[in-house]
């Protein structure tokens, strides 16, 4: 696939213009980045009527991509996050990608598995986290009695890492049956994939460890597993090359990212999400060239991090990247691409209500010209 898409009127930015991801046709490019909000039933992981409303509000965006969604409980890292691998998962999330579609919306789910950034009380049977190694990450999670130090994880079986991948299947399979549109992996962030790609977290001496190639074998078989559920052109992959979230090191991430890059274009994914920088508003933290990985990639470029209207604007017009993403902006924000497309006020998010919780700071912020809770348009 390539770098492809409506042409811009002359009056309006590349930005607010459509889209053409494989068979999809996105309204505009701004995407709405996974944002943990552990919002999920309390009981089950299940969606709710809450995050039906919450994802309702921002369906004007042309690519929804949820919250990270973890595929087995062992792949869960905080608390009330949702999943996917149980019927009433399904079920919850098939109320979700309605309101969307019946709200003019595309909505991908991010699959998820948190490797060692996890904590025993959320893992089955109290046992530890597994990860490449056994090595304990110098981060925190969130659980029940709010920040905890992650706990050690052990080590995962050579003969353990098949039943991951089918994990990973399982959770596309569900995921296409609660209606969505396609999928995005988590390889980012300090998470298991990206733990077995980075040499700071992957000591292994076996099939998945030592190399490059070796490293970033994990990632690889799951995006060929998952491409066999959904077509390949609905199936995109989230990395964060430079950013240090939850102790993710690595000596040589432009090698890492560079030879991951090539053999993604080689199997036709539709697109990479790039975090480029750091988790925030660092976006220089560390020298990177992102546009090697742009120009060594046909399919789709998804730019994150960081981005004001100006800045967007700009990266897309000069075809740096094809859609960008936003996080913090569209928490609230329902109609974060109308407000841009306008150049309108932008209210402000409230970082106390980022992460648990009920409406407030979720389904509460108000749309342009309309209370907060009436529809937005799509």
């Amino acid at each position: 696939m390539s770098h492809s898409g409506a042409l811009p009127s002359p009056s309006l930015p590349a930005l607010f213009t459509p889209f053409r991801l494989g068979d999809l046709e996105l309204k505009n490019r701004v995407v709405m980045a996974p944002l943990t909000r552990n919002r999920a039933n309390k009981h089950d992981d299940a969606p709710n009527a809450l995050n039906v409303e919450y994802y309702r509000q921002r369906a004007g965006a042309g690519l929804i991509i949820t919250e990270a969604t973890q595929i087995s409980q062992q792949g869960q890292g905080y608390i009330w996050t949702p999943g996917i691998y149980r019927d009433e998962h399904i079920a919850g999330w098939k109320t979700v990608t309605d309101a969307v579609h019946a709200a003019g919306g595309v909505i991908f789910m991010q699959l998820w598995h948190v490797g060692r950034v996890s904590h025993l009380s959320l893992q089955p049977g109290n046992q530890p986290p597994v990860a490449p190694s056994a090595l304990q990450a110098k981060t925190k999670t969130y659980i029940e009695s709010g920040f905890a130090e992650v706990s050690e994880p052990r080590a995962l079986r050579l003969d353990e890492i098949p039943g991951i991948v089918a994990d990973f299947v399982r959770g596309a399979q569900n995921a296409k049956a609660a209606g969505f549109d396609g999928v995005e992996l988590h390889g980012a962030h300090g998470y298991l994939l990206d733990q077995f790609l980075r040499d700071g977290s992957n000591k292994r001496d076996d099939a998945y460890g030592g190399s490059i190639a070796n490293r970033a074998r994990l990632t690889l078989e799951v995006v060929d597993a998952v491409t066999k559920v959904f077509p390949k052109e609905r199936v995109g992959i989230r990395i964060s090359p430079v950013s240090p979230a939850n102790d993710a090191r690595d000596r040589n991430p432009q090698e890492v990212f560079g030879y991951l890059v090539q053999e993604l274009d080689r199997r036709g994914i539709g697109f990479i999400h790039v975090v480029e920088g750091a988790t925030r508003e660092a976006r220089d933290y560390l020298p990177f060239d992102y546009q090697a990985l742009r120009k060594a990639f046909r399919g789709a470029y998804i730019a994150n991090n960081g981005f004001t209207r100006a800045l967007a604007v700009e990266t897309v017009a000069k075809g740096e990247a094809d859609l960008v993403a936003f996080g913090r902006l569209f928490i609230a924000n329902p109609d974060l691409p109308e407000r841009l497309r306008l150049d309108a006020p932008l209210n402000e998010p409230d970082a106390a209500t980022f992460y648990g919780g009920d409406a407030k700071g979720y389904t509460d912020y108000p749309a342009l010209g309309r209370p907060a809770g009436a529809p937005v348009a799509g």
